[in-house]
């Protein structure tokens, strides 16, 4: 699967490609089964379905890497417009957002830290006068100690700001204890990135175990676990977890993909769960799933599995 990261990491800067797979009936269709627009209205109107169905959603806006401030300032306007129009169509009691600080000015030069936690904040502000929640989208390792620094700033003003931790890092155990406190809000996943051995567990099996003694610390502290995971295992423990540590319904949260086990996300909800869909949507889209793949060329498998069961 190695032998695939460079050529995906190729095909993804491809304007041909991406017009050739956005024009293809079949590659169209399997990229709104992921993506389900790259306009704001688009995607609230998909937001607004999964809403019917008794769904809450995070959205979003894609782009990640920016090198750019003026790139940075109009993702900022993006997330702006589309809390904006959630407000107004009385979504924001279902929806909120999900940001990733390199698409904000995290890694601008000399003062990318600044740049990402002032337009985090513009964007806390505008979900809190919408009447939603931000959560901080987690990338790399490398990422991780600057992205929980600006989460602490945040928690000053806002916080209700949720987090993200992965299971896959050395680290995340010990975190999650430092984040398993009473208001916090911290969704667990697995990590789609492909990590060095020195901070991230390789096999699948170290990994599981990681994220069954996170989920541990989480569910057994005072903060509301948000428990990112197709794995229909981990969903199983989590559930028995949950009664083990006298968590009631609506005390956490299941998170999955948009198009991915969607009759599982409506179960699961039809059952008194509360279950939340992460959406992405943007014109990143094409850039943002090559490299889903190319760090983890697995995925390649799950995504495929997961157009011919989409249970």
């Amino acid at each position: 699967m190695s032998l695939l990261r460079q050529p995906l990491l190729l095909l993804a800067r491809s304007a041909a490609v991406k017009k050739l797979v956005s024009s293809m009936p079949v590659s169209a269709g399997i990229v709104r089964s992921y993506v389900p627009g790259e306009t704001t209205g688009s995607v609230v109107d998909a937001t607004a379905a999964l809403v019917e169905d008794g769904l809450r959603v995070t959205l979003d806006h894609l782009g990640e890497d920016t090198m750019d401030a003026e790139q940075a300032d109009a993702t900022v306007t993006a997330y702006l417009e589309v809390l904006g129009q959630l407000a107004a169509r009385g979504l924001t009691r279902n929806a909120e957002v999900s940001v990733k600080l390199s698409a904000i000015g995290q890694f601008l030069p000399d003062n990318g830290h600044k740049v990402a936690l002032e337009n985090a904040r513009t964007i806390c502000r505008a979900a809190r006068n919408a009447g939603t929640t931000v959560t901080l989208d987690m990338e790399d390792h490398t990422t991780t100690d600057s992205t929980l620094a600006i989460l602490r700033e945040l928690r000053k003003d806002f916080p209700e700001t949720g987090a993200v931790l992965q299971a896959a890092l050395h680290r995340t155990e010990s975190d999650c204890r430092a984040l398993a406190h009473e208001g916090s809000r911290v969704r667990l996943c697995k990590g789609a990135y492909l990590e060095p051995e020195s901070v991230a567990f390789q096999d699948k099996l170290d990994i599981d175990r990681s994220y069954v003694r996170c989920l541990k610390v989480l569910l057994a502290g005072d903060g509301y676990p948000m428990i990112a995971t197709h794995d229909p295992r981990m969903v199983e423990i989590a559930s028995s977890l949950a009664s083990r540590y006298g968590r009631t319904q609506g005390t956490y949260e299941y998170q999955m993909l948009y198009g991915i086990r969607p009759d599982e996300q409506r179960r699961l909800a039809a059952d008194g769960e509360t279950v939340r869909v992460y959406v992405p949507y943007g014109q990143e889209w094409y850039g943002y799933l090559m490299r889903r793949l190319a760090e983890r060329p697995q995925n390649l498998t799950f995504f495929l599995r997961s157009l011919v069961s989409k249970k």
